[in-house]
């Protein structure tokens, strides 16, 4: 079952990003559990971005970098299918 999940992450994060280094990788299973309990529990997120300010400010770093590579992706995908 690991393996399979970590197929799983691998696809997602070339799929949103491009890349799927190790560090991207981990950056985009952060970026996609943190969304999710935001989503299913606020409540829990916000105590816990007050428990930990530094990384709520490192969440906040994670996802504007996903954000702009995600855009440079998306950015390139259609660059090359013009090219098409």
């Amino acid at each position: 079952m690991k393996e399979q999940f970590d197929a799983l992450i691998e696809k997602y994060t070339e799929l949103l990003v491009g890349e799927t280094d190790p560090e991207k990788k981990d950056m985009v299973t952060q970026y996609a559990l943190y969304s999710f309990i935001a989503k299913n529990m606020p409540a829990l997120v916000k105590h816990w971005n007050s428990l930990y300010p530094e990384g709520k400010d490192e969440m906040k770093r994670i996802v504007g970098e996903i954000k702009e590579l995600n855009e440079a992706h998306r950015a390139e995908m259609s660059r090359r299918k013009n090219e098409e």
